[in-house]
C-alpha cells in the first residue's frame, strides 16, 4: 500500500462491532468511502518503499481491540500486522482480518509476532498496588496512559482498580508522573519454546526479534531455540536501536546467524524513539536520523530497512526532506564530493517502509493524532 491512510480509520473505528453499531454499518461505510484502488503485495510494497506495518504492541493483549485494529487496517490495505507472541492474540488478529475480508475481498496482510532476546522496553508492564494510593491523589498516571490501561476509583476512601495488564504495553509514561513513586515496571522475556510451538501452527508469516544489539549470545540462544519453526516464515525482522559504531558489526553478526539456516526475506527495523509516535512531531526524528545514517553505509548487511519508534504523520515528510523516500539511489554531498548511495538490492527502495504503533492506534480510535 502507499504510506498513509487511504480512508478515514477514525470513521471506520466508530462503526466497529461492539460499539454503537454493527458489522453492517462498517460494510455500508466502506461502500461509500471505498478501499485503496491499488494494493500491492507485501513483498512488492517492501521493494517499492510502500510497506506499512501496524504495530498492535509486543505486550498489548486486549483481544477485542486487537481484532478491531486488525479489521480496520486490513481494510486500509496495511501490509503487515505485528502483535504479541500469544495464541489468543494471533487468533484475534486473524479474526479481524477475516472480518475485513467478509466486507470486501481485499488481500490478506502478513501476520507477525514479536519476541525479545533480553530485557527490552517493549516487553514490560506497569505495576502498582492501588491500596497504596492516597485517596486524594489526582491520579496523573490514569490521565497520561495512552492505552487507557489504568483504571482507579475511590470508594469509601479506598482506591480500587490499578493496571489492566492486557492493555498495558509498557510505554512507561506513568512511572515518572506518580507523585508518590508507587509505580514500577515488570519486565519479561517471551518463552522461546512456546514461541516455536506457536510458529508451527502456520498462522504466522513473520517474526520480529527485538534486541539491544549488545548481547550477541542472547540473540544466538533465542535463534537456536526457535529451531526449524522458522522454516515456513516469509520474513524475519530484527528490531534494534542505533548503537553507534557497533551497529553495523552487530547487524552483520546477526545476519550471519540468521542466514545460516533461513532462506526467507529479512528486514531491519530501525527503532528510533520507542513507543512515542503519538507524542508529537519531533518524536520521529531519531528514526529518520538512524535511517539516514544506515543508507550512507556500504558495509551494512542485506535486508530491507523499515522505520519504527516515534513514527507518525511527519515521518514520510522527514524522509522526503532527506531524499530517501521511495528512492533506489541517492547522490549526496559530503565535504564537497558526490557519494552514490544504493540499496542493498539496487532495484529496491533504500527504505522499505514504515511501522506505526502508538500513532496508528490513536488514529484508529478517533483521537486527534
Amino acid at each position: 500500500m502507499s504510506i498513509g491512510f487511504p480512508f478515514s480509520c477514525a470513521s471506520l473505528s466508530s462503526q466497529l462491532p461492539g460499539r454503537s453499531t454493527n458489522l453492517e454499518n462498517v460494510k455500508s461505510l466502506v461502500t461509500k468511502t471505498g478501499i485503496p484502488s491499488t494494493i500491492t503485495s507485501p513483498l512488492e510494497s517492501l521493494q517499492k518503499g510502500n510497506w506499512v506495518k501496524l504495530i498492535c504492541g509486543a505486550s498489548f493483549e486486549d483481544v477485542i481491540d486487537i481484532r478491531n485494529l486488525s479489521l480496520v487496517y486490513t481494510l486500509s490495505g496495511v501490509d503487515c500486522i505485528d502483535c504479541a507472541a500469544d495464541a489468543s492474540v494471533v487468533n484475534a488478529v486473524h479474526d479481524g482480518i477475516e472480518a475485513a475480508r467478509d466486507i470486501v475481498p481485499i488481500r490478506r496482510p502478513w501476520v507477525m509476532i514479536s519476541v525479545n532476546d533480553s530485557e527490552d522496553l517493549h516487553f514490560r508492564k506497569a505495576e502498582f498496588d492501588p491500596d497504596d494510593c492516597p485517596p486524594d491523589c489526582s491520579r496523573p498516571c490514569e490521565n497520561v496512559c495512552p492505552a487507557d490501561a489504568i483504571s482507579l476509583s475511590a470508594k469509601f476512601g479506598v482506591s480500587k482498580g490499578g493496571v489492566l495488564g492486557e492493555r498495558c504495553y509498557g510505554c512507561g509514561r506513568c512511572i515518572p508522573v506518580c507523585p508518590y513513586d508507587k509505580i514500577s515496571a515488570i519486565t519479561y522475556i517471551r518463552d522461546v519454546a512456546a514461541t516455536a510451538e506457536l510458529l508451527k501452527q502456520n498462522k504466522i508469516d513473520a517474526i520480529e526479534i527485538h534486541t539491544s544489539g549488545r548481547q550477541e549470545e542472547s540473540f544466538q540462544q533465542l535463534w537456536d531455540g526457535l529451531g526449524d519453526s522458522i522454516h515456513k516464515l516469509r520474513l524475519i525482522a530484527v528490531s534494534l536501536p542505533d548503537i553507534g559504531e557497533l551497529t553495523i558489526p552487530t547487524m552483520n553478526s546477526m545476519y550471519t546467524t540468521i542466514k545460516a539456516n533461513s532462506h526467507c526475506l529479512n528486514l531491519w527495523q530501525l527503532d528510533g524513539r520507542p513507543m512515542s509516535g503519538d507524542i508529537g512531531r519531533g518524536a520521529t526524528r531519531e528514526a529518520i536520523k538512524f535511517a539516514l545514517h544506515l543508507v550512507s553505509l556500504k558495509n551494512r548487511p542485506k535486508g530491507f530497512l523499515q522505520l519504527a519508534g516515534g513514527t507518525n504523520a511527519h515521518t514520510v515528510e522527514g524522509l522526503k526532506r532527506e531524499r530517501i523516500f521511495q528512492t533506489t539511489t541517492l547522490s549526496e554531498d559530503s565535504d564537497g564530493d558526490k557519494v552514490c548511495l544504493n540499496s542493498s538490492e539496487s532495484s529496491h527502495a533504500l527504505i522499505g517502509g514504515v511501522a506505526f504503533g502508538g500513532y496508528a492506534r490513536k488514529v484508529d480510535f478517533g483521537q486527534e493524532p
